[in-house]
């Protein structure tokens, strides 16, 4: 009579449990509530995580530079041009040379007086103007890059952001399962116990029955530490907060 209700007791903690996994009993003890959460979507993670990587944000930043470098190479010929003025005061020699008739009269004058003259310039160097369109190119060129740089950087953000969502997805499923596992298997330990008690089972059956509700019940811990750190990681790097 020990044997069969050893027997029946080892595979309702063992079969038990799993038929409890895939939703064919019904048991209202798995501690699985305290984990109900829901995910938002995976745009959104990616989203958040675009705005707050660094890395882009310094990207999307040099961009802005070297768009302002185009600018000034397509202007830099303006360097060329400019105005020039002159302002002296002071004490001037002055010649003043008269023609009347048939006779020339030269006078040599030293006064104090104000000088002033401005005006326009414009140099060509010749080789600013052959060299201006390259300069301008390779300008343009270098912004294009930068944005080539921003949408790989975005494709690896996206990448780890999916990574790490369907860690957290997958973890959580498994955390389910070993959570339903753990609550039907201390349902079961309960019944053992009474059997034990009322020296239905021998202490080595109960040992060994034992042991595997504490397996049980490792699973579950090791499960529910994964999900935490699945779901802790992808917070951290999107920065957003998971509701739970």
């Amino acid at each position: 009579m020990k044997i069969k209700i050893t027997q029946v007791l080892t595979v309702s903690l063992i079969c038990g449990v799993f038929l409890q996994a895939f939703g064919q009993v019904e048991n209202t003890t798995a501690p699985s509530s305290e984990f109900d959460f829901i995910l938002p979507k995976v745009e959104l993670f990616i989203e958040a995580a675009h705005a707050r990587s660094g890395m882009l944000n310094y990207q999307k930043l040099d961009i802005e530079v070297l768009e302002t470098d185009v600018k000034t190479q397509s202007r830099i010929w303006s360097q060329n041009m400019g105005v020039r003025g002159d302002l002296r005061y002071g004490t001037f020699n002055n010649f003043i040379s008269s023609t009347t008739g048939a006779e020339n009269t030269n006078i040599a004058t030293l006064s104090q007086q104000l000088n002033y003259g401005i005006g326009l310039y414009l140099q060509l160097p010749i080789f600013d103007v052959w060299n201006r369109k390259n300069q301008v190119k390779r300008a343009k060129l270098e912004v294009e890059q930068a944005y080539s740089l921003v949408e790989e950087q975005k494709q690896v953000i996206e990448q780890e952001v999916i990574r790490m969502y369907e860690a957290v997805v997958l973890r959580y499923e498994l955390l389910k399962v070993q959570s339903t596992n753990y609550g039907n298997s201390r349902v079961n330990m309960e019944m053992v116990e009474k059997e034990f008690r009322n020296g239905n089972i021998i202490a080595y059956e109960y040992v060994r029955l034992n042991d595997i509700a504490a397996r049980i019940q490792s699973d579950y811990e090791t499960a529910k530490s994964n999900f935490l750190l699945a779901k802790r990681l992808l917070e951290n790097y999107t920065g957003l907060k998971i509701a739970q």
